[in-house]
C-alpha cells in the first residue's frame, strides 16, 4: 500500500501541476506595464480606464508579428506621418485569425510603436507624448488589446459601439470553444498517460 502511494504522489503533484501552470513572460509584463501606465494617462486627463479586450489582443499580436522584423527607424511606428502607415495585404487573414470581420473593427485604432529593447519608459512616452497621444485622449475608446514582438508593440483601441467593439464574428464561437476544449483535453490525456506510466 505504501508503494502505490509513492508512486501516487508524483502523478498527483504532476496533474496539479498541468492542470494549474500558467506561463508567465517579459512580453506579458511589457503589456502589462503599458496598460497600466496608459490607464494612469488617462485618469490624470479625468477619462475612464481601458479594459482589456481579448479579441483586440489577438490581432495587436498579429500585427505584431507582422512588424517584427521591420528596424526601428525615424519613420516607422509612432513617428509615421499620419497617411503613410503600412498597409498589410493580409489584414483580412490577420482578422480571420482572430475570428474578426471589417465591420466590427471600423471605429478601433491601432497604432503600432518601435521601441528598441521596448525599454517601459520609452514604449509609454511613444503612446502619451505622440499623434497617438490624441487617441488616448478621447472617451468614445473603452477597450484595448496590447501585443508585442521583438522591438514592437501595438495598442489596438477598441469602442462600446457594434463596429468598434472588436467582437467575434458569429460563424466562429464555435471553433474557438472548440479549441479550449482541445487544450483541456490534451492536459487531462498526459495526466491520464503519467497515472498509466506510474502504474507500470
Amino acid at each position: 500500500m505504501a508503494s502505490s502511494l509513492r508512486l501516487l504522489f508524483p502523478l498527483f503533484l504532476t496533474c496539479i501541476v498541468l492542470l494549474n501552470h500558467q506561463v508567465k513572460c517579459d512580453e506579458v509584463d511589457e503589456e502589462d506595464n503599458l496598460l497600466q501606465g496608459i490607464n494612469s494617462y488617462r485618469a490624470s486627463a479625468n477619462l475612464t480606464a481601458l479594459t482589456k479586450n481579448d479579441n483586440a489582443e489577438c490581432l495587436a499580436d498579429e500585427i505584431a508579428d507582422q512588424f517584427k522584423k521591420q528596424p526601428c527607424t525615424n519613420t516607422t511606428g509612432s513617428f509615421t506621418v499620419p497617411g503613410t502607415e503600412t498597409q498589410f495585404a493580409n489584414f483580412p487573414d490577420l482578422l480571420a485569425k482572430c475570428h474578426l470581420n471589417v465591420s466590427n473593427t471600423r471605429d478601433g485604432v491601432i497604432m503600432p510603436s518601435c521601441v528598441p529593447n521596448l525599454d517601459p519608459s520609452l514604449v509609454l512616452t511613444n503612446f502619451t507624448k505622440s499623434q497617438y497621444s490624441s487617441n488616448l485622449n478621447q472617451t468614445n475608446f473603452t477597450g484595448i488589446g496590447i501585443g508585442s514582438e521583438d522591438n514592437w508593440i501595438v495598442v489596438v483601441l477598441t469602442t462600446s459601439t457594434p463596429e468598434g467593439s472588436y467582437s467575434p464574428a458569429q460563424s466562429t464561437d464555435s471553433a474557438s470553444l472548440g479549441s479550449k476544449s482541445k487544450i483541456s483535453l490534451i492536459q487531462y490525456l498526459l495526466c491520464l498517460l503519467m497515472g498509466f506510466v506510474f502504474h507500470l
